[in-house]
């Protein structure tokens, strides 16, 4: 099982009645996989704020539930985080965050372990798929003995990596019911006051806790010129990297159980903390005068393999720093990051690069990838649904010398739905001059193609109410003269629709309708070819960005006018072709037709 497969099993075997997230990579396939097994009410939810509140009031309700989010979605779910903390819960509340440590899918490299003291909730470590099985029950167990969320920490390394699991079967787990208390559950001021002692002493109580827990081990060694604290997959590093080496594995992290601290450094010459990413640890242990060494010798981004912590250490010694041994790269075709064949957004990025004088700012989804080649239509993108309120900002920020400049917010169905259509309410209330595309793929597609209000489709593929988005930006206040649904296939409507509406000084949303490729919504058609005697090399197919076209041979020619100029002929991979016709429209010569037709050409010929 992967990590992720292993804390659903545990989540199911452990009676959870509710399961809620948002897709985000590397959480996905938490509830990808929860929803898979019965028993239980599992959703996507339109966010991981709502997602956390359905969790706790499952929990509230004496019901085991759970919650699963990538880093950054803590930060959306954390106004709820930070208060349930006072109250506690009723039945027991685990949340799976998971952090991409090496930024291989995300927009930064927060900690998540943060939350823990932020929010004086305990946190637990798991360091491979057993353990993510294992902790997610005791965290379970540890939310029910004090009344407080979890929060189970894992990394990228956790999530996606595959390992035996030992499992066992569901023990039910009836819920209690919900018990009116509103001097616990109705944080107002006063109440919320008589709740913040009763936090601090559980806090007290959780530390006691993690000085005795079995998810804190000793591993003895014979080499104690060195000792590590570490914990999650930090600690896989460390033993691969010195075997000899005795190590304080930390599961239960937070809080940190300080005296067996103290006394694991008594046995060790040196103390040295492995973490990713922060030194969260380090600091705490500094703070209570145990000498450590952490982020002076180890850098703080990224994993701590072994080829990072060899010579670190090596160098804290005095010794001759080891060789690392390096891959030889491998000859291979550059690949960067670029949409699918026939992808719906493709059309939007190509009017947009052929507009002038256009500020675009993006979002978080597939349509990020607008920023690269050959589109090179995207100016920012920070965080989900902040395409709507920078736009604004850059609106009522412009420069005089930028009074004609227009200012174009790009966003997803999903993403707009997550978060973005507070920034459009905004907009509209503000009087901002933005236009809005608002990209409707019916899909959560960056992460896999999952179902959301936008498509008509729950969880589990069934038939649900299905958000009409026309509907909904006009009645977040866009005039019904600045609503327009386009086909982004059509290429000369949608440059013709996007250049008036971005002359009209208010707000305005222009939404595409056709689904992502890579779902059952989307429907294939004839695919194309080249007949190579047309092709003229102009390269205008290429500009469309679809990965089917090849450019086969670049010639540089001069004009009459004396002028050079670069010529691209192309073929077409008719087998990953699927007839969407986008690079149909710019092809001056018609050189682009239906590979049938160029087949029963060629049949007639050899007749």
């Amino acid at each position: 099982m992967s990590g992720n497969e292993a804390v659903s099993r545990a989540v199911w075997e452990a009676g959870v009645k509710v399961a809620a997230a948002y897709p985000g990579t590397p959480a996905t396939e938490m509830l990808e996989v929860i929803s898979t097994y019965p028993d239980l009410y599992a959703e996507w939810s339109v966010n991981e704020k709502v997602s956390l509140e359905v969790a706790f009031g499952a929990a509230m309700a004496g019901s085991r539930a759970f919650c699963a989010m990538k880093h950054v979605g803590m930060n959306v779910a954390s106004d709820a985080l930070m208060t349930m903390t006072l109250t506690g819960v009723a039945g027991g509340l685990v949340i799976a965050i998971a952090d991409d440590v090496g930024l291989s899918s995300s927009q930064n490299e927060q900690d998540s372990r943060y939350w823990g003291r932020f929010a004086h909730v305990p946190v637990l470590e798991p360091a491979d798929s057993q353990e993510a099985y294992d902790y997610t029950l005791a965290a379970f167990a540890l939310s029910e003995k004090f009344q407080v969320p979890v929060i189970l920490r894992l990394t990228t390394r956790i999530c996606h990596v595959k390992a035996l699991v030992t499992v066992s079967e569901r023990v039910a787990h009836a819920a209690a019911g919900f018990e009116k208390d509103a001097a616990r559950w109705v944080m107002v001021p006063g109440a919320a006051g008589r709740r913040l002692p009763k936090m601090f002493e559980r806090e007290r109580a959780l530390r006691a806790e993690a000085e005795v827990s079995p998810l804190n081990v000793v591993e003895a060694g014979s080499d104690r010129r060195v000792g590590f604290v570490t914990s999650g997959p930090a600690y896989m590093h460390v033993r691969e990297s010195f075997p000899d080496a005795p190590v304080l594995k930390l599961g239960l992290s937070c809080p940190v159980p300080f005296a067996k601290v103290r006394e694991f450094a008594a046995q060790c010459d040196r103390l040295v903390v492995v973490e990713e990413v922060e030194p969260l640890i380090e600091t705490e242990l500094k703070a209570q005068g145990i000498a450590v060494a952490g982020k002076d010798i180890l850098p703080q981004m990224g994993e701590l393999s072994p080829n990072v912590l060899k010579p670190a250490v090596a160098r804290l010694l005095g010794e001759p720093v080891p060789e690392v041994a390096k891959a030889a790269p491998m000859q291979v075709f550059p690949r960067p990051p670029t949409m699918c064949v026939a992808c719906p957004h493709l059309g939007v990025y190509y009017t947009l690069s052929q507009l002038r004088n256009v500020t675009i700012s993006g979002d978080i989804g597939c349509y990020t990838l607008g920023f690269g080649h050959p589109w090179n239509a995207l100016d920012a993108c920070i965080s989900m649904g902040a395409s709507m309120g920078m736009a604004l900002g850059l609106d009522k920020g412009r420069a005089e010398s930028e009074a004609d400049k227009k200012i174009v917010a790009v966003i997803g169905d999903s993403t707009f739905l997550h978060m973005g259509m507070q920034g459009l309410l905004d907009i509209v209330y503000n009087r901002g001059n933005v236009t809005v595309l608002l990209l409707d793929n019916r899909a959560v597609g960056m992460t896999g193609g999952q179902d959301n209000p936008g498509n008509g489709r729950n969880i589990h593929g069934e038939e649900a109410p299905r958000v009409d988005f026309a509907r909904l930006v006009k009645a977040l206040g866009v005039r019904e003269e600045r609503v327009h649904v386009v086909d982004p296939y059509e290429l000369p409507t949608l440059f013709k629709t996007l250049r008036e509406e971005t002359k009209v000084a208010e707000p305005s949303v222009i939404i595409t309708n056709q689904p992502c490729v890579l779902i059952k919504d989307y429907h294939k058609l004839k695919p194309y070819t080249v007949i190579d005697d047309k092709c003229t090399g102009c390269g205008n197919c290429v500009d469309i960005g679809c990965p089917a076209i090849h450019v086969t041979r670049r010639d540089r020619v001069k004009k009459a006018s004396g002028r050079e100029v670069d010529l691209s002929f192309v073929r077409i991979e008719t087998a990953a072709c699927t007839g969407c016709g986008l690079c149909v429209q710019p092809c001056a010569p018609d050189a682009i037709v239906h590979a049938e037709k160029v087949s029963v050409i060629n049949m007639l010929k050899k007749s």
